[in-house]
């Protein structure tokens, strides 16, 4: 992505995970996960959604590691519906972030993956930034985000998203009185607006 994308190999519960880590220039203020959209579609850690959250929070000054879930690239392991992608993705918390300033991120399926990993987290440990996009709530049940997290959590959904419904979205974060950011127009990977994407990331970062 750019001069300062390392690949780096962790560990999980069904072997090597592949994964990549973007550093901003100085130092880094904390350390971003940023989970990819659905393996059986085409997910991986190069999506251009993907690329755009790491961008943004590179930008602002965190380090950020995106990696494929399991049976995707080079990771071990076999798809599992989202449970071992959870447990991976608190794998890959543990070994690149056990101590630093957290923030959690994901992409549609990744959203609902990241979800649950911050459903343990919050338990856990201080969660700085969260940045759902493309929430997939329309074939999965997202975990609630605690209400202690939500001035610092960003949801943006594009208003004709024909992948997963607006409407989902807002039955999802209508009982937790979480906001939704709708972009008008946009669609599910947000074509020819990936920039504005990235600018309502960022802004939220430097909120």
């Amino acid at each position: 992505m750019n001069s300062h994308t390392q690949k780096i190999t962790l560990q999980g519960e069904a072997g090597v995970i592949e994964a990549l880590r973007d550093a901003p220039e100085g130092d880094s203020c904390g350390v971003a996960i940023v989970a990819h959209p659905h393996p059986l579609f085409g997910g991986t850690m190069d999506n251009k959604v993907v690329q755009t959250l790491a961008r943004a929070f590179v930008q602002c000054g965190w380090t950020v590691v995106r990696f494929n879930f399991r049976g995707v690239g080079a990771s071990a392991g076999e798809h599992d519906a989202g449970a071992g992608e959870a447990r991976d993705f608190l794998s890959v918390v543990a070994q690149v972030a056990p101590t630093s300033p957290l923030a959690i991120a994901g992409f549609s399926f990744g959203s609902f993956v990241a979800s649950h990993a911050l459903a343990e987290l919050q338990t856990q440990r201080a969660i700085e930034k969260v940045a759902f996009v493309g929430t997939a709530a329309q074939r999965f049940t997202v975990a609630a985000v605690a209400p202690e997290l939500h001035d610092k959590t960003l949801v943006v959904h594009g208003e004709q998203d024909d992948t997963v419904s607006l409407a989902s979205v807002m039955d999802w974060a209508r009982p937790q009185s979480l906001p939704v950011t709708v972009v008008p127009g946009g669609g599910h990977f947000f074509h020819g607006q990936l920039p504005l994407l990235k600018n309502l990331v960022v802004r939220h970062l430097l909120s």
